[in-house]
């Protein structure tokens, strides 16, 4: 799987497990591309297709997030730490319409709207799954 540098978006992300795995996060579940599996660097991204666009609505809180569909490869990056991981999109989320103005910071900069959700797997490669959100840079 191969990463780019390209800037593609900026936002929170947050920590999800994927499909029928919430107990403790096992490997088992997959997501809406039936690929997600908690243990994998593997995200869902808001607009992975038209129905999931549906879904989530992120023009709701003004981001036009570009599409990406399945199998996209992003660079997610830690804003304060500069910690990378890179994810490849297994599922479509997070509810970024029921998520609106919630902000993450650190160092004094701030990142507006859930626009990632992350596996267990891949969100600890950031940062401390304790820490709930990060703030992040996408690229691809």
């Amino acid at each position: 799987m191969a990463c780019g540098s390209t800037y593609l978006w900026r936002g929170e992300t947050t920590w999800f497990c994927c499909g029928n795995s919430w107990g403790p996060c096992g490997s088992a579940g997959h997501g809406a591309c039936g690929t997600c599996n908690s243990s994998s660097h593997q995200g869902a991204w808001p607009n992975a297709s038209s129905a999931c666009y549906d879904i989530t609505r992120p023009d709701l809180c003004g981001e036009n997030i570009p599409r990406r569909g399945c199998g996209s490869t992003m660079n997610v990056k830690h804003q304060c730490t500069g910690a990378t991981v890179c994810i490849s999109i297994a599922d479509c989320g997070p509810r970024t319409k029921s998520f609106c103005g919630e902000t993450t910071c650190c160092g004094g900069t701030c990142r507006v709207n859930r626009v990632l959700d992350l596996t267990p797997a891949a969100f600890s490669a950031i940062g401390s799954l304790s820490s709930g959100m990060l703030p992040v840079w996408i690229y691809e």
